[in-house]
């Protein structure tokens, strides 16, 4: 096919449409890499966040920061089973959990019976 037999209106939309197909394509790449990045920088740069997506089946509630280094995190977290002691430490890229340990409510208890007798006799 020679270009002289292609008209100026033709040769035009041609590349009119080319020029847009690319902008939309590379946009569309720029939007996914930049999604990209904020979900990767909201898995490891930001363990307050992280705690919920790496125990889904906790059921966490609120959470307290108890503790704050730069590798490592401690939290109080209300949970559906409870209280729970949760450490979250950071690896090479990104963070995980390192230790969870249930906490016993502080409900008050009847006292003993050695602890009634030693009451009475004071």
């Amino acid at each position: 096919m020679d270009i002289k037999d292609i008209s100026r209106k033709r040769f035009l939309s041609t590349v009119v449409w080319g020029v847009l197909a690319s902008v939309i394509i590379v946009g569309a790449a720029a939007g996914i890499g930049r999604a990209t990045v904020n979900l990767q920088g909201a898995l490891t740069n930001k363990p307050d966040i992280a705690i919920y997506l790496l125990l889904p089946d906790e059921g966490i509630g609120k959470i307290e920061v108890l503790k704050e280094e730069e590798n490592e995190r401690h939290y109080l977290a209300d949970t559906s089973e409870g209280k729970k002691f949760i450490i979250l430490k950071k690896g090479q890229k990104e963070w995980y959990v390192s230790d969870v340990q249930s906490l016993h409510d502080d409900e008050p208890t009847a006292p003993s019976a050695e602890e009634q007798e030693a009451e009475n006799e004071q």
